[in-house]
């Protein structure tokens, strides 16, 4: 977001402390970029003609800022009270974490509002230039709190197929949390993921891994391979899951729903 100014003085230097005046800024601020639109000239015998001069002051707000803002008029016309907002800076990743006592409302159903906040706050920030930032919006402990809880889903499934060869399809997550539930089961042995669905839809199925010496000594149901009782033939083990499926794991650092281009 760039705020600009145009002012008129005697000289360039006083148009410039004006148009700066009118910014809020010190004339020397480093944000601040100026032009010359006009020179000053004199009066021709002190009578007639002359102008001032003109200049034009931009002022360039940090991305950190921009996002800041952004936050805050969304939570203004939600008619949210008691709520403040923090903005840190690291590498390209801006993060704003949120607290109030009406964060329920922000955080929404299964952090479903939050992460709308935090898609249209990052589309908002790299409108502005070429660089890409990544935006993460917290509100106290919720991002940890979710993402251990995706851990444990992903290696308490991944050990059921792994011991049952039977799969199991999880509801519709964003790619940042596919990815969580595609690292904890890559730990467990035996036991794969992939994704299926296009879009919103797009979902992490968990199965057993067929090529795992892990599942195919213990066979379907946790036994080992061989004939069971009274001569009855084997149980087959579940078929493998589709070697052309895309992993296991979506790729290395990826933001809430990926990164986001203009």
């Amino acid at each position: 977001m760039i705020k600009e100014a145009i002012a008129t003085g005697a000289t360039v230097e006083e148009a410039k402390e004006a148009a700066c005046k009118e910014l809020g800024v010190e004339s020397f601020d480093d944000r601040i970029d100026f032009e010359i639109i006009e020179m000053q000239s004199k009066k021709v015998f002190g009578l007639f003609g002359g102008r001032p001069a003109k200049v034009k002051v931009t002022l360039k707000q940090e991305v950190s800022q921009i996002a800041e803002d952004f936050i805050k008029n969304i939570i203004r016309n939600m008619d949210l009270n008691d709520i403040t907002v923090s903005t840190t800076v690291e590498d390209n990743v801006i993060t704003i974490d949120i607290e109030g006592e009406d964060v329920g409302f922000i955080i929404g159903r299964r952090g479903e509002t939050l992460d709308a906040l935090q898609y249209l706050a990052c589309l908002a920030v790299n409108r502005i230039d070429n660089s890409y930032k990544r935006v993460v919006i917290n509100t106290g402990d919720y991002r940890e709190k979710r993402e251990k809880t995706l851990e444990s889903l992903g290696r308490r499934l991944a050990i059921k197929a792994a011991k049952t060869g039977r799969k199991s399809s999880l509801e519709p997550m964003n790619p940042y949390e596919r990815r969580i539930i595609h690292t904890a089961v890559q730990k467990v042995n035996g036991a794969t993921s992939w994704s299926e669905g296009e879009n919103m839809n797009r979902h992490v199925v968990i199965g057993p891994d067929g090529k795992s010496k892990e599942y195919n000594n213990r066979g379907r149901g946790g036994r080992r391979s061989g004939y069971g009782r009274r001569g009855s033939k084997p149980k087959q083990s579940a078929p493998a899951p589709n070697p052309d499926r895309k992993p296991l794991n979506e790729g290395g650092e990826v933001g809430l729903y990926g990164r986001i281009d203009k």
